[in-house]
């Protein structure tokens, strides 16, 4: 089983604890709740002590009556909120490409989140050619540092510090160091699948 797998397992235990916590915090006994959710109490009490996980409609079904939200339920953004700054010194190298451009991750793993972060340090002359584009969604960057080429769909872009680009990561490109010296850009790219 993979790690990311046992992740997702570990969260969905904690769908249980979530939705007692909620219920409770609201002095509402369990068989009241099951009640309103069309369920037995039993069955309830298996939910909330992670024996069983409820089905989308029951969830939904739950998140109503706690005045509520699924995504809270399923901890959507707790991961987040628990650990959302990386400092500096904890930023995580991933790897350098065969042309020396080294490739850093700039956000906390986490199995909810909808974008990826990087900053992106081309060393003289390395470059970045579609590593980001195996998937559907938008790819952001941002200039801090030196000049790149901005080659997208046959057009050639010169980037200067301050220039951003904005594409879908499907398109075809390559982004190369042309300025004599290193160059670095932040890089955001959406997770769509």
């Amino acid at each position: 089983m993979t790690l990311i797998n046992k992740a997702r397992i570990f969260n969905m235990k904690k769908i249980g604890e979530r939705i007692k916590r909620k219920r409770e915090a609201q002095s509402m006994p369990l068989g009241d709740l099951a009640k309103k959710v069309g369920i037995s109490a039993s069955g309830l009490s298996q939910i909330e002590n992670s024996k069983s996980f409820p089905t989308i409609f029951t969830l939904k079904a739950i998140a109503e009556n706690l005045h509520s939200t699924v995504g809270e339920l399923i901890g959507e953004n707790e991961s987040l909120s628990n650990n959302p700054v990386i400092r500096q010194n904890e930023r995580k190298f991933i790897e350098t490409n065969q042309s020396g451009t080294e490739i850093y991750i700039l956000s906390q793993h986490d199995l909810n989140k909808q974008m990826d972060t990087y900053l992106l340090r081309f060393n003289l002359n390395s470059n970045i050619d579609e590593r980001f584009n195996h998937h559907f969604g938008q790819i952001f960057g941002f200039v801090l540092s030196g000049e790149l080429q901005f080659l997208l769909d046959n057009e050639i872009y010169n980037l200067q510090p301050g220039c951003s680009l904005y594409f879908n990561a499907k398109q075809n490109y390559k982004i190369t160091n042309i300025s004599g010296q290193n160059a670095e850009i932040l890089w955001v790219s959406t997770i769509m699948g």
